[in-house]
């Protein structure tokens, strides 16, 4: 039986474990923190909580199909509740913001409001939209481009003169194409953003992902998105994976053949204990997975090829617990300057600094969740995209930040305050925490100290963004955001999936058969060994 050693416990982790647990593997997920999750974090003060990392629920198909493989859904596993408005947008200068519905027809007559015959554009890409995602789905997402035949259809050949003009040309003049007003523009060109670049960094390719949130439409699950990483471990704890917490994988051991042999991990009294393994699959950031855990001689991603990609944003987050409600904000909102295009010039730049004011993004969840603030109160999240710099700081509680940081929190929150019309938000804020690019390089081994991981520009998608094995170790393997497919949590989903069928040397190109037949499992194994996470063995609890 494969001994599978799966290093972080975020989703791709978590998800990798499930997967090939239930695949016939003998599997231990070893986190480095006491909770789970990774980004998708939790913070609670004061009958306030928060999400700390991702917030918006979209490619809900994606969800859908992970929770079948294992013969459940999404249904069984969460409290999934539509937003209306799936977000609200609001413009510097502007008093009137723009509020994108929950479906496809209501955001054509909300095009047409504001620019005459927007709307026919509108439905003209969406419907682009639509078919490149399908395209992307069914041909690429799930590809893990192990080998190139698969792609060589004719479906494929017959949009190679589309598909090469959607990967030349930049998101920006692509959506010029459709729409002149330029708020129209940026609600547009906004998804590049979750994609951890700039509309003129990201091939239009990506215009697809306006089908999810203009189309679609925008979910949510109630009790935050910790709810989705419980549901996620707990099918793969149903699936027999070991986890233990508080376990720092220290180092990837090899054999004098160049081959996995386990890891040696700090646990949480700092002893080193070493692990034996025949695979070692990294859900850890690939930059500190290749720069530090791996012997210099045996880096396939070295530091010299780093020096040649482009990082995402970093980020300065602002949790925010504040008494009374506030109607002025929807569940999301958007706040975007009328020159954003010098934001993302600071931000990506070669000569970076920190935007004032910002394009910012403002998490709600109390709009719909009342279990996440004191009755009648708010909690706000707000993300401040910033270079990928550690120099700017960490964050803290109460104004402990560094200076930078807790400064570019007050800015924010004056520019929340004055955009959205809600003049005393400071006084009301009763609980202030703040996370700058330094946290994240401390806490989760962000490359760069960036929020996201490596920016979907044209070099850095699809094939071009990196293998998920490595080339010079047989066995080590890699998961997560910053491999392919990408950035987002459905994307992580993904990237579990096909770590599984790289691992079966399967070339399709398509999501796997639902459900995942069962493979025999391994022996129960200890659960009283430091730092295991003792919880029973079943199957992740409905949520209603």
């Amino acid at each position: 039986m494969t001994r599978t050693i799966v290093i972080g416990g975020g989703i791709a982790g978590l998800a990798s474990a499930a997967l090939l647990a239930r695949d016939g593997h003998d599997v231990t997920l070893l986190e480095s923190r006491s909770e789970l999750g990774g980004r998708a974090g939790l913070w609670s003060a004061e009958g306030y909580r928060f999400d700390t990392g991702p917030s918006w629920y979209l490619m809900p198909e994606v969800f859908e199909h992970f929770y079948r493989l294992f013969g459940t859904s999404a249904a069984e596993q969460l409290d999934l509740v539509k937003l209306d408005p799936g977000y609200r947008v609001l413009f510097e200068g502007d008093p009137d913001p723009l509020d994108i519905r929950a479906d496809r027809a209501a955001n054509i007559r909300l095009f047409d409001s504001v620019q005459p015959e927007a709307g026919r554009a509108l439905d003209r890409y969406l419907d682009s939209a639509a078919t490149t995602y399908d395209m992307a789905v069914k041909r690429f997402l799930y590809s893990s481009f192990e080998s190139f035949r698969p792609l060589l259809v004719p479906d494929v050949l017959r949009r190679l003169g589309r598909l090469a003009r959607l990967l030349l040309q930049p998101l920006d003049k692509f959506v010029a194409g459709y729409v002149r007003d330029p708020r129209l523009r940026q609600i547009l060109g906004y998804p590049a953003v979750f994609l951890g670049s700039a509309p003129n960094l990201t091939p239009s390719m990506y215009h697809l992902m306006s089908h999810l949130d203009l189309a679609d439409g925008v979910l949510y699950p109630q009790g935050g998105f910790t709810t989705l990483i419980d549901s996620i471990a707990g099918i793969a704890r149903a699936e027999g994976v070991r986890i233990i917490t508080d376990a720092r994988v220290t180092a990837i051991r090899v054999t004098d053949r160049n081959r996995v042999a386990g890891v040696r991990y700090d646990d949480a009294d700092g002893r080193s204990t070493q692990l034996d393994s025949d695979v070692v699959v990294s859900a850890a950031d690939l930059h500190h997975t290749e720069t530090e855990l791996v012997p210099a001689k045996l880096q396939t991603y070295p530091e010299r090829w780093w020096n040649k990609r482009v990082s995402g944003p970093g980020a300065v987050l602002v949790m925010l617990g504040v008494t009374g409600q506030l109607p002025q904000l929807a569940h999301h909102s958007l706040f975007f300057t009328t020159d954003w295009g010098k934001n993302f010039g600071q931000i990506f730049g070669t000569k970076t600094s920190v935007p004032s004011p910002a394009s910012l993004y403002v998490c709600m969840p109390s709009a719909t969740d009342p279990s996440v603030a004191p009755t009648g109160d708010s909690n706000l999240f707000v993300l401040v995209p910033v270079p990928a710099d550690v120099t700017l700081g960490g964050g803290g509680i109460n104004g402990a930040g560094s200076t930078t940081v807790e400064l570019v929190a007050d800015a924010a929150i004056a520019q929340v305050a004055q955009w959205a019309n809600i003049p005393d938000l400071a006084e009301r804020v009763s609980v202030r925490r703040t996370v700058g690019p330094a946290d994240f390089a401390d806490d989760l081994n962000s490359w760069k100290g960036g929020a996201l991981g490596p920016a979907h520009t044209l070099r850095q998608s699809a094939f071009m963004r990196g293998s998920n094995m490595s080339k010079k170790i047989a066995g080590l393997y890699y998961a997560g955001g910053t491999t392919i497919p990408g950035i987002g949590l459905p994307m992580c989903l993904i990237s579990a999936e096909i770590l599984l069928k790289r691992l079966r040397h399967d070339t399709t190109t398509g999501p796997l058969a639902e459900p995942l037949p069962t493979r025999p499992k391994r022996p129960p194994g200890p659960t009283d060994l430091p730092g295991v996470t003792k919880k029973p063995v079943k199957s992740a609890p409905r949520r209603s």
